[in-house]
């Protein structure tokens, strides 16, 4: 599997609740340094411009705090992840907070408006909020609600405001397509930190989760082979992971990290045998947080899983 790799760097941090993860990014290219490696300097790299700046003013509605920067920064990545796909190139996004995830997807569909685009969603959280149900209103907690265009208003327990409503109604359009995708073309890992409005959502559709549990009982090898085997309607495939979906006494270099997750082991071989997959079209790394960890530890994890990926896509 040769593929010509693209970096699309994402240094934002406005759909968190928790300052740092803007410098995951850069936090990862030290790591590199540190091991001696040239990597970054091996592939283009595109980076694209944050509205971090918004984190000095006010965060407008509690119930999807920055909205209006975080759709700009979804039409940014879309249009950018779409042009990458067009070109033949294979976009590696290093993102802040997982919040713009639902950036990354759109530029899939955007690149391909009439493919069938399943997603595996590696991470502790179901990301499946929405203004209407969100007990935070970090929208880190809501990519995957955008993707499916979903409110869940059968769970509402908030009330937004018309803007915000337009702004969400936004957000869940960027790309041209909307729904980006539906609840069979999603596969989740490590999903283990929901609450209950999300647990609705999951039953109800009856969604493909895989536990920690079962990677460790199973094997990454036989995960990897029926996550990829539920998607087997989809042409494309988009791998996002998150760095919390590992173990907590691995993962304190993230802003939630939680119990019973997946070792860095286990992750790296993961995504590794993920990305074999051909119909696989993209990949995106999300949550490192050096502010919260020591001696950069997280970011030194995150750079040696990157660094197999990138040569399991390029040799």
């Amino acid at each position: 599997m040769i593929k010509e790799v693209k970096f699309i760097e994402v240094k934002s941090e406005i759909g968190a609740g928790t300052r740092g993860a803007s410098l995951g990014v850069d936090s990862i290219k030290i790591a590199a340094l540190d091991y001696g490696s040239n990597l970054f300097h091996r592939h283009e790299t595109k980076e694209i411009k944050t509205e971090n700046q918004l984190l000095f003013g006010s965060p407008g509605s509690p119930y999807a705090k920055r909205l209006k920067g975080i759709v700009s920064i979804y039409e940014r990545i879309s249009n950018e992840v779409a042009a990458t796909l067009k070109t033949k190139a294979f976009p590696l996004v290093l993102a802040g907070d997982h919040s713009t995830a639902g950036g990354t997807i759109a530029g899939i569909r955007q690149a391909f408006p009439k493919q069938k685009l399943g997603v595996i969603w590696i991470d502790a959280h179901a990301d499946l909020h929405s203004p209407y149900t969100t007990p935070t209103g970090n929208v880190h907690g809501m990519p995957l609600a955008a993707s499916l265009a979903e409110d869940n208003m059968q769970n509402r327990i908030n009330k937004p405001d018309k803007e915000t409503v337009d702004l969400w109604t936004k957000l869940k359009k960027v790309g041209g397509v909307t729904p980006k995708i539906t609840y069979k073309d999603l596969v989740f890992i490590a999903l283990r930190d929901v609450e209950p409005e999300e647990s609705y959502l999951l039953k109800k559709h009856k969604v493909k989760i895989f536990t920690t549990s079962e990677v460790k009982r199973n094997g990454v090898e036989k995960i990897a082979r029926d996550a990829l085997a539920h998607l087997s309607h989809c042409s494309l495939i988009y791998v996002s992971f998150d760095v919390d979906s590992m173990d907590s006494s691995i993962s304190k270099g993230t802003g939630t990290p939680v119990r019973n997750g997946i070792t860095e082991k286990e992750a790296g071989s993961l995504c590794v045998r993920l990305i074999q997959n051909e119909k696989v079209c993209c990949f995106e790394i999300a949550e490192v947080n050096p502010t919260l960890d020591k001696e950069n530890l997280m970011a030194e994890n995150t750079f040696e899983i990157l660094q197999r990926v990138v040569s399991q896509l390029t040799t």
